[in-house]
């Protein structure tokens, strides 16, 4: 399992590093990383959110047990279930790999860091959908927009946060 992973991780990092040149000189590796891990995860997750909308849920609320649920708001939920164990992978083992914090350590903190782009996500969505009256896949887009600043901060300097050498 463990060659596996090793080889799954080396090849998703030579193929962003493949690209890095091109960008060297607006940021740094672990910048272009995160943009490139999170504009797929992002892509990911705009696109499952989009499939599940029309076609899953066919633009009709879910009714649960507990709550009826708008049609954004599941699909939203349902592209979440793929891109949190997805973008917690390629965080800790493709962008901040010189942290030394145990995985679990690291999945609470990305887990909390997660229910604030959720509850972004939430508040977002509800404001451009239900007040401005904006079509829910622009609407999603632009949220995730907002949603990226604060998650690469949260990311970087708290999840994963590089552990200080003391010289």
């Amino acid at each position: 399992m463990r060659s596996v992973h090793n080889f799954i991780r080396s090849t998703i990092l030579q193929i962003i590093d493949w690209f890095y040149p091109w960008f060297k000189k607006i940021m740094p590796k672990q910048t272009f990383r995160y943009a490139a891990c999170g504009g797929f995860n992002t892509l990911t997750d705009i696109t499952l959110f989009f499939v599940a909308y029309n076609f899953i849920f066919h633009k009709k609320p879910v009714q649960t047990p507990i709550v009826l649920i708008s049609a954004p708001i599941a699909s939203f939920l349902f592209s979440f279930l793929v891109t949190f164990p997805v973008g917690f992978y390629l965080s800790r083992y493709v962008v901040f790999q010189q942290t030394e914090a145990k995985k679990t350590v690291q999945l609470r903190k990305y887990f909390m860091v997660v229910m604030g782009c959720l509850f972004l996500n939430y508040i977002f969505l509800k404001l451009f959908i239900e007040v401005f009256h904006w079509y829910p896949t622009p609407s999603k887009i632009v949220t995730t927009f907002f949603v990226i600043i604060f998650s690469y901060l949260s990311q970087k300097h708290y999840t994963f946060k590089a552990v200080s050498s003391v010289d």
